[in-house]
């Protein structure tokens, strides 16, 4: 139809019954429940872990494993385009705004979707709403959000939302686009195919800056999440270059040392380090201070594609061709654990060698809880205490996955230009990981050791004790 988006669901129903249920995990179609019949346990197994497992009727099995979740609903482009429909349909990157309040979406062909969430609000259960800072002032002044088109004009691999910016920045930002309405100064930037770094107001849609530097294809973009608008991107030109949006987009910083394409990059939560990946069996990570390289990490048996810090940014984990996922300690450079995806059936022939190799990683919101795509077609599910997943589900030609910023679900994005959201585990961490959570977040590992407690508090502190 007309309408630029279209639904599907894997089972039969419409779009109300995909929300239906809660947490329906482990549910046939057209199966419901109730938010009274909630309940909380303990996962078999996991009776000393840091989590409550916020459980829904069918969520865990009789063993206390985490049965395949389900498939919430699924973005496709809605109209074929001139050209030929396969070149460039891919998805390379899906995000969430911090607020939970944007989802945007690499559709291919040079458009990015910018999609209000939730979704549609009457389709979807308490859990999931967005706790939005503009809400109340979007519905009175402006009304609901719209869903918006960028048309980039070239293909989109890269994709970031900036955190809510401080008062300050955006007095500055105002100052350098009088033209642009004062409104809430969440922006979208986009890694383009030509080494442009495009920059859009959100709630306008309107093109506020294109910044140019990159000689080749921008592949990942990162915001530091302080919201003081410094910009991280990531190229095939082999470095990493800083933005500068406060002043009118200017580049602040080159960084140069790596030998191929860098894929990935990311920020800490505490904005003290920056980690790299490339097309090399080591890690970058980097200064957010004095933009110098602190160290490489090393340990990986091919290319590393995906990084992500933990919420507290006591944890990286790297993702890697080799299969792997290895949890390391920034601050010391210690691997900490290695998460290996072995493939649920065995190959058709001795050409699949590579059919596990890794495309995304990310942490859950909560820390507790890592995400995983592989070229085996598999979305895994990882808890920090388990070596093995907890639960799969069925996806083909996954590229990219996020976790909804308020936990629940999980975006995964795909080679044919599709999103699809899948239901994610949902807990209450115990007062021990909060505890830590807390501390963490502004101490480092070495000044955890250096305090006059226990040794093992030291270690549950600074993740030893898996």
């Amino acid at each position: 139809g007309s309408h630029p988006v279209s639904w599907s669901r894997r089972d039969r129903g419409d779009r109300a019954s995909a929300w239906r249920d809660p947490h329906p995990l482990g549910r046939g179609p057209g199966t419901s429940a109730r938010w009274d019949e909630v309940k909380l346990e303990r996962c078999p197994g996991l009776e000393d872990s840091d989590c409550c497992y916020l459980c829904f009727p069918g969520l865990l099995d009789g063993a206390g494993i985490a049965e395949e979740p389900l498939l919430l609903a699924e973005l496709k482009p809605g109209r074929p385009h001139q050209f030929d429909w396969k070149s460039s349909c891919e998805t390379w990157s899906v995000a969430f705004s911090p607020d939970g309040s944007w989802f945007a979406w690499s559709q291919g062909h040079c458009i990015v979707k910018l999609i209000p969430w939730p979704l549609e609000e009457q389709f979807i259960p308490k859990g999931f709403e967005a706790k939005s800072r503009s809400s109340k002032s979007d519905s009175k002044g402006r009304g609901s959000p719209k869903e918006k088109t960028l048309d980039c004009g070239q293909i989109v691999w890269g994709l970031a939302f900036s955190p809510w910016p401080s008062p300050p920045s955006r007095k500055l930002w105002a100052r350098h686009h009088p033209q642009v309405p004062d409104v809430s100064c969440l922006i979208l930037a986009t890694g383009l195919n030509d080494g442009q770094i495009k920059i859009w107001e959100v709630q306008t849609g309107l093109l506020l800056l294109n910044l140019s530097g990159h000689q080749d294809v921008v592949r990942d973009l990162s915001f530091t999440p302080s919201g003081s608008l410094i910009l991280v991107s990531a190229s095939r030109d082999k470095t990493l270059r800083i933005w500068d949006l406060n002043k009118h987009g200017k580049q602040i910083q080159v960084l140069s040392g790596h030998l191929q394409w860098v894929y990935c990059c990311s920020i800490s939560p505490d904005c003290s380090m920056l980690c790299s990946a490339a097309g090399e069996k080591s890690v970058f990570l980097w200064s957010m201070r004095s933009y110098t390289l602190i160290r490489k990490l090393e340990g990986h048996q091919s290319s590393v594609v995906s990084c992500d810090f933990s919420p507290d940014s006591a944890l990286l984990v790297t993702a890697s061709y080799d299969t792997n996922v290895i949890m390391w300690d920034p601050y010391t450079g210690e691997r900490l654990r290695s998460l290996h995806h072995t493939q649920l059936d065995p190959p058709m022939d001795d050409s699949d060698v590579h059919i596990s190799s890794l495309r995304s990683v990310c942490f859950s919101p909560e820390g507790l809880y890592l995400a995983t795509v592989a070229d085996d077609r598999l979305l895994r599910i990882w808890a920090l205490e388990l070596k093995t997943p907890i639960a799969f589900a069925p996806m083909t030609n996954g590229l990219c996955c996020t976790f909804f910023p308020h936990g629940g679900v999980i975006a995964t994005g795909t080679r044919d230009g599709h999103v699809q959201f899948w239901t994610a585990p949902r807990v209450l961490s115990s007062l021990k990981h909060l505890c830590r959570k807390a501390l963490r977040s502004f101490l480092t590992t070495y000044q955890v050791l250096a305090l006059p407690i226990p040794k093992k508090m030291k270690e549950f502190l600074t993740y030893r004790t898996f």
